[in-house]
């Protein structure tokens, strides 16, 4: 990709405080951090499909009524889940670039990102996330209790012109490591 779709919904600029910062602004694997902060971590699939995009991914895609390939995952420690992971994933790109994103099963798609060269991230954007939000319902619904709103952060990454998106939610067990 040559330029970075605007994404104007969610932060650039790091606005998070404490820990959570960190964990909101890291570059490097989610799950590779997680595994170091927590030991070994399972990926609990809850979702692979084809879907509409949320309002707010609208941007990377045709329009908001598009149909994607959404992928959403748990991270979990043990069983206690630490985040909730949403990709989205244009259905054409699914033959060529990111056609492994659908025989991911319970790999986690950091280790496939981060293990490519060819492939791009661009820049972490991030949202404290209101319970109106798609994005909470469905991590909220992995809960026995419903969180306040909850930070998140996503990026693009690009392998070519064939982008996907990766949001991550931070759930509340994420304070305890």
């Amino acid at each position: 990709m040559k330029s970075i779709p605007r994404d104007s919904r969610w932060c650039a600029t790091p606005v998070a405080a404490g820990t959570l910062r960190r964990w909101l602004t890291d570059r490097g694997s989610l799950t590779a951090r997680l595994e170091r902060h927590a030991g070994p971590i399972k990926v609990k699939v809850l979702f692979q499909g084809l879907r509409r995009v949320n309002q707010d991914e609208a941007f990377l895609f045709a329009s908001s009524s598009a149909r994607v390939l959404v992928r959403e995952v748990l991270l979990l420690r043990g069983s206690k889940p630490l985040v909730f992971a949403h990709t989205v994933v244009a259905p054409g790109a699914l033959r060529g670039a990111w056609r492994s994103v659908t025989a991911l099963g319970t790999r986690p798609l950091g280790a496939a990102l981060f293990a490519d060269p060819r492939i791009a991230r661009f820049p972490l954007r991030q949202k404290k996330l209101p319970l109106s939000h798609p994005l909470h319902r469905r991590a909220a619904a992995q809960l026995k209790r419903l969180p306040p709103p909850l930070w998140a952060r996503r990026s693009i990454f690009a392998a070519g012109n064939s982008p996907i998106l990766v949001s991550e939610v931070f759930l509340p067990a994420i304070h305890d490591l």
